[in-house]
C-alpha cells in the first residue's frame, strides 16, 4: 500500500493506493497540527503502508526540509525520521514538483511549468523530459524573487519576495495591514466601491502577471499550467492572464505556447505517486 500527502499551507490531505487503485482519502485543516505526528496517526489506522510519498510545500533535498516558510517544521530529516521507526519507504519532494510531474502526464509534454497561486506561489518546471531541481533542489522558487519592499516579512525572512504580493497568505498579510476584512474575497476586492479595495486586487493581479512572464521568459514552456486554490476560486484571475500576459513576456517565447488551469483535482497527491518513478 502507498500513501500519498500532500502538506499544503492550509491544509494536509492523502490518498491511499494499492497499486493505481485509490482507497481511501482525507484532509484536514493545518493548523496548529503537528505534520509528523499526523503522519502517525495515519500510520496506525492504515498499518499495511509500505510507501509513503509527500509532496511539501517547502523545499527538499535528499527526504531533508530545508525550509516552508509557510509550515512549521519540527524534523527536519524527515525521511530518516520515518525510516528509521516505521517500516515504510518515505520519498519527499517539492510540492510543485510533484504537481508539475502529475501536469506532464496529463498533457503529454516534456517541456511544462506550473504555476500555483494558493497559500504561496509556487513553481514546477519540466524541461527536455526532466524535473528541473538545481544545485540544491532550489530551482524554480518563484514566489521568493525579489519584486518590492512590503511592510512585514515573508516566511522565509525577507520582505520583496514576490509572494508577499501574490499569494494567499500574502494578500492575507496585506488585509490585516490596511485593515481590511480578511473574508474579502479577491472578487469582492475589485468589485468594491472602495479604493483601497480595487488597490489592494490591482497590486495581487500585477503582481501575479510579472510571475508569469517571469516564468514563460526563462523556461519557455510548451505548456503553462495554472492552479491553486486562489486560480481554482476566481475565474477573472485566469481570464486576465490570458488577455495580458504577452504584456509582461518576452514575446519570442509566447510563440505556440499553451496556458491552460489544471484539469487534475489534486496533482500535488498525483504528482506523489509518480515520485518512485524519479529514483
Amino acid at each position: 500500500m502507498k500513501l500519498c500527502i500532500d502538506a499544503g499551507g492550509t491544509y494536509f490531505r492523502y490518498a491511499l493506493y494499492n497499486g493505481e487503485q485509490e482507497l481511501d482519502t482525507g484532509s484536514e485543516k493545518c493548523n496548529g497540527i503537528g505534520f509528523i505526528s499526523w503522519i502517525e496517526k495515519l500510520l496506525q489506522r492504515y498499518k499495511v503502508v509500505k510507501t509513503i510519498a509527500v509532496g511539501y510545500a517547502g523545499q527538499v533535498k535528499d527526504g531533508i526540509i530545508l525550509g516552508a516558510p509557510n509550515i512549521e517544521v519540527t524534523e527536519p530529516n524527515i525521511k530518516n525520521y520515518f525510516q528509521s521507526r516505521y517500516d515504510v519507504e518515505f520519498l519527499i519532494q517539492n510540492d510543485l514538483s510533484c504537481a508539475v510531474l502529475a501536469e506532464a502526464k496529463y498533457f503529454q509534454t516534456e517541456e511544462i511549468c506550473a504555476l500555483y497561486v494558493g497559500s504561496g506561489l509556487g513553481l514546477g518546471v519540466i524541461t527536455n523530459g526532466s524535473l528541473l531541481e538545481g544545485y540544491n533542489a532550489l530551482a524554480g522558487e518563484i514566489g521568493h524573487i525579489p519584486y518590492k519592499k512590503a511592510p512585514f516579512f515573508c516566511g522565509c525572512g525577507k520582505d520583496n519576495c514576490i509572494e508577499l504580493f501574490a499569494s494567499g497568505s500574502g494578500l492575507k498579510k496585506f488585509k490585516r495591514y490596511l485593515q481590511i476584512d480578511e473574508a474579502l474575497t479577491l472578487q469582492e476586492l475589485r468589485d468594491s466601491t472602495l479604493t483601497e479595495h480595487n488597490e489592494l486586487y490591482k497590486e495581487f493581479e500585477e503582481a501575479l502577471l510579472d510571475a508569469v512572464g517571469v516564468v514563460i521568459t526563462l523556461f519557455n514552456p510548451e505548456v503553462l499550467v495554472l492552479g491553486g486554490g486562489i486560480v481554482a476560486d476566481d475565474e477573472t484571475i485566469f481570464e486576465t492572464v490570458l488577455a495580458r500576459y504577452r504584456e509582461f513576456s518576452m514575446l519570442q517565447s509566447t510563440q505556440g505556447l499553451r496556458i491552460v488551469k489544471t484539469k487534475l483535482q489534486n496533482a500535488v497527491l498525483q504528482g506523489a505517486s509518480l515520485l518512485k518513478e524519479l529514483k
